[in-house]
């Protein structure tokens, strides 16, 4: 006579795997509702807290246990404490694992715009030192508000809407118009065609 699996879903967790093992999706859930929530508690602190971005513990443990119970057919269970051994492993695995691809990839730092750069920039040496000089010179030469129209468009790339939040205009035409006609005036400060 064959072994009923108990209705409620208890069982030792070899007989549970056994069951999913067979295809028994209720015993494969009982599995990971047993699993989780120790592996959780496991592994809590664990992940150090600047190894965190966009993985919390929960997540880690969770993913970790669906991965490796999908390959349940090459796990060998012979006690129940086994799988749990086995889980924390892979956890374990798995924090090591972010651990290095945080070190490998490290936040970015912030930039200090105040630090001064002694090479020329990409841009100077392109067109030249004089042009650039030429530019600064006209730049200087128009009024505050056109300096800023013509530096938030043209050499930061805002959008004509970010444009018109930043300089107080009723509307992205009004920004477009804005930088319309200091650029213009700008092409005449610099004599071009």
């Amino acid at each position: 006579m064959a072994e009923r699996p108990p209705a409620d879903g208890s069982g030792t967790t070899i007989q549970l795997l056994a069951r999913a093992r067979q295809g028994d999706s209720a015993a494969l859930e009982e599995v990971f509702a047993r699993a989780i929530p120790l592996l959780t508690r496991w592994a809590r602190g664990r992940l150090p807290r600047w190894a965190r971005d966009m993985v919390d513990t929960d997540d880690l443990v969770q993913e970790t246990v669906i991965n490796t119970l999908k390959r349940l057919d090459v796990f060998e269970y012979r006690a129940d404490a086994a799988l749990q051994a086995y889980l924390r492993q892979a956890v374990m695995n798995r924090i090591r694992n972010e651990i290095r691809r945080v070190t490998r990839h490290p936040a970015p730092e912030t930039l200090d715009s105040d630090a001064p750069d002694a090479g020329l920039s990409p841009l100077e040496e392109l067109i030249g030192k004089q042009t650039v000089e030429a530019y600064d010179d006209a730049m200087a030469a128009l009024d505050a508000p056109e300096r800023e129209a013509i530096i938030g468009r043209v050499e930061l790339g805002l959008s004509y809407d970010e444009l018109a939040t930043l300089m107080g205009r009723p509307s992205a035409d009004a920004a477009r118009m804005a930088v319309s006609r200091a650029l213009l005036r700008l092409a005449r400060s610099l004599k071009l065609p």
